[in-house]
C-alpha cells in the first residue's frame, strides 16, 4: 500500500512525509500526531486520521494476546558479540528491535565492541550474524577502518567487502546527531530490498555532545528532553527495520559515594529507562574486560569476562 492511498494523504502531503523520513506505513503508524502536524503542515485531526489508517493497514497498535506476541518474537534476531560468555550473559546475543547501552570508563572496550558488531552483523545467521549492513553515527571521531580490517581477518572475511556495508556519519554537534538518526531511516529504506539491509545502528557515543553543549543545571531539562526524543527515534528505527541499536555512554564519578562503585552513566533516568539492556564494562588484567548486565526486561543481573585482542572480541 502506498502513502497516497491513506485517507487525507495527497501527492503533496506524501512528498512532505517522505522528505521527513516517514516513507513507510510502519513509520507513520508509530509517529505522533504532533510530528505529522509539524512535517506535513496539516491539522491535528487529519494527522490522527492518517496515523489510525496507517496502524490498521500495517496491523500495528491494537491489543494482542501474549501467545501472539510470543509468536511474533520468534522473528527477533540475535547478534553475536564474538564472545560466547558475553553472548550467554545477553541471552544469546544483542536483540533486534531493542536498544543495548554499553557504558564504562575510557579503555573499557565500548568502541571495540561497536567495531566488532559492525563486522559480525554482516555474518550469516548460522554464524551469529544478521546478514545485514550497519549505520554508525560517530560523535567522537573514533571509527577506524583499520580496526575493521583486523576484525574481518579474525572472522576470515574480506575487509574491503565489509567496509562497503558500513555507512558512517560523523556528528559534529547534538543537533546534527539528532538529524543523522532521522536520516538513517532513508538509508535503511534504500537498502531494504537489497542483499544487505540495515540490521544494526551504532551511536558512539550517544551522550558526548549533549554533555559538552548543555552545561549547568539551568540547561538540564532541555538536555534531557532532547536526549529522550533522540533515543526514542533510535528505538523506533529498531522496531521498523528489525535492527539492533547499540549505543555507548560515557560515565561520571559520584564524589559522595563512599561505598561501592562510584561510577555512574551519563543521561540519568531518561537513558536508563529508554535502553532495553544496560551493560556496564570495566577493565581487568591485560586484555580481559568484565561486562555486567545491569538492567534487562527478562534476564538476571550477572557478569561475564571477555577479551579485547588484535583479532577483536573473544573469550
Amino acid at each position: 500500500m502506498e502513502l497516497e492511498e491513506l485517507p487525507g494523504v495527497g501527492p503533496a502531503i506524501a512528498e512532505k512525509l517522505r522528505e521527513a523520513g516517514l516513507n513507510s506505513l510502519e513509520a507513520i503508524a508509530v509517529a505522533s500526531p504532533a510530528e505529522l502536524v509539524a512535517t506535513a503542515e496539516i491539522g491535528e485531526s487529519t494527522a490522527a486520521k492518517i496515523i489510525n489508517a496507517a496502524r490498521v493497514a500495517a496491523d500495528i497498535g491494537g491489543f494482542e494476546t501474549g501467545e501472539k506476541i510470543l509468536e511474533r518474537r520468534q522473528g527477533i534476531g540475535k547478534l553475536t558479540t564474538g564472545s560466547k560468555s558475553f553472548d550467554d550473559l545477553l541471552g544469546g546475543g544483542l536483540e533486534t528491535q531493542a536498544m543495548s547501552e554499553f557504558y564504562g570508563e575510557f579503555g573499557s572496550g565500548k568502541t571495540q565492541i561497536a567495531h566488532q558488531l559492525a563486522v559480525n552483523v554482516q555474518l550469516p545467521p548460522e554464524k551469529g550474524g544478521l546478514n545485514g549492513s550497519v549505520i554508525i553515527v560517530d560523535t567522537e571521531n573514533t571509527f577506524r577502518p583499520e580496526r575493521i580490517k583486523d576484525m574481518a581477518e579474525g572472522v576470515g572475511l574480506d575487509y574491503e567487502d565489509m567496509l562497503k556495508n558500513i555507512h558512517v556519519a560523523r556528528a559534529y554537534n547534538s543537533n546534527h546527531q539528532i538529524l543523522l538518526v532521522e536520516k538513517a531511516g532513508e538509508v535503511a529504506n534504500e537498502l531494504k530490498n537489497t542483499e544487505k539491509p540495515i540490521r544494526l545502528m551504532v551511536i558512539d557515543s550517544a551522550t558526548a555532545h549533549f554533555r559538552s553543549e548543555y552545561v549547568g543545571r539551568g540547561t538540564l531539562a532541555n538536555r534531557q528532553q532532547k536526549i529522550n526524543k533522540h533515543l526514542h527515534d533510535a528505538l523506533r528505527f529498531a522496531d521498523i527495520n528489525n535492527a539492533v541499536v547499540m549505543i555507548t555512554n560515557q560515565v561520571m564519578v559520584r564524589p559522595d559515594a563512599f561505598f561501592g562503585d562510584p561510577t555512574r552513566p551519563i543521561g540519568g533516568h531518561i537513558v536508563g529507562h529508554t535502553a532495553t539492556f544496560r551493560i556496564y564494562l570495566r577493565k581487568s588484567k591485560g586484555e580481559k574486560r568484565i561486562a555486567k548486565l545491569v538492567d534487562s526486561p527478562n534476564l538476571p543481573e550477572a557478569e561475564a569476562v571477555f577479551s579485547v585482542s588484535k583479532a577483536g572480541i573473544g573469550d
